[in-house]
């Protein structure tokens, strides 16, 4: 029987998720197919077990409701619960669900595999204080990246962020700024700069030092007006869309046992950013 699977999210019309995985179901001959549903904050709990009654055998979770998915699961892997946030669900062979955050391994596979352990040893600079900073940061931590340091315009919610990584600290926005070259990594994980629709930058990169690894975890517009500005101070970039990839290809594996191509995925959506898969 063909298996089906699912990304919820509000909205979700601009998700890329449904194209790059059927084309990975159909690369690797699994008789499956991968839908996109628009789901409402309200309407979640009744979603979830809608999915379950109707026989979806896992589904990808995006914003906003990475953390508000949890109480409908019956259990959550390590890296969802000290990020208190699922992005992959897998229906298990009970029928239980269990929820675990791939965005965060994602990040740093896609680090890696553009600049291998260039920034290992080098302070950390994470902008913003949500769901995706929380993964990014756990997940640098975790691979010895540090220390980390988080800034966040309302500082509150940085300063609650930090407090679940050891040794990580919290700077303002203008104090980021001015001391921007202290860091060797710069990872910018707001919506600000996404689909052309938020235009400005979370702070300004003229101080960055030459040779740091500026990110972004945006992938469309693939260079982001932060990301443009840091490669014209002399700064190394990276868009969102390794991340994009890497965190759908752990879930995709944590579904079938298949590791998808990645890096002919990365290619396609580059050169097919805003149109369709082929």
């Amino acid at each position: 029987m063909k298996k089906w699977y699912a990304v919820l999210g509000d909205p979700i019309n601009q998700s890329m998720s449904p194209a790059m995985h059927d084309h990975w179901f159909q690369e690797n001959d699994v008789d499956a197919t991968y839908i996109p549903i628009h789901v409402t904050e309200e309407n979640l709990g009744e979603t979830v077990a809608s999915l379950k009654r109707l026989g979806c055998s896992g589904w990808n979770v995006t914003v906003p409701h990475k953390s508000a998915i949890i109480p409908f699961l019956d259990e959550l892997d390590p890296s969802a619960k000290v990020m208190n946030a699922v992005n992959t669900v897998e229906v298990l062979a009970d029928g239980s669900l269990r929820g675990s955050n791939t965005d965060g391994e994602g990040f740093v596979r896609s680090l890696e595999e553009a600049f291998g352990d260039r920034c290992q040893n080098d302070q950390v600079l994470v902008v913003g204080a949500g769901g995706a900073a929380r993964g990014i940061a756990y997940a640098l931590h975790e691979a010895g990246y540090g220390p980390i340091t988080f800034t966040n315009r309302t500082i509150d919610k940085a300063v609650r962020l930090a407090e679940g990584i050891s040794q990580a600290s919290v700077v303002s926005i203008d104090e980021a700024e001015q001391n921007l070259a202290a860091y060797g990594l710069i990872v910018q994980t707001t919506s600000v700069g996404m689909n052309f629709a938020q235009q400005g930058k979370p702070i300004d990169p003229k101080n960055v030092s030459t040779g740091a690894v500026v990110a972004d975890i945006i992938y469309n517009p693939l260079e982001t007006e932060f990301l443009i500005e840091a490669s014209e101070n002399g700064a190394y970039i990276l868009n969102g869309t390794g991340m994009f990839v890497h965190q759908g290809a752990l879930a995709f594996k944590k579904w079938t046992t298949i590791q998808p191509d990645t890096e002919k995925m990365i290619g396609k959506i580059t050169v097919n950013l805003g149109g369709k898969l082929c």
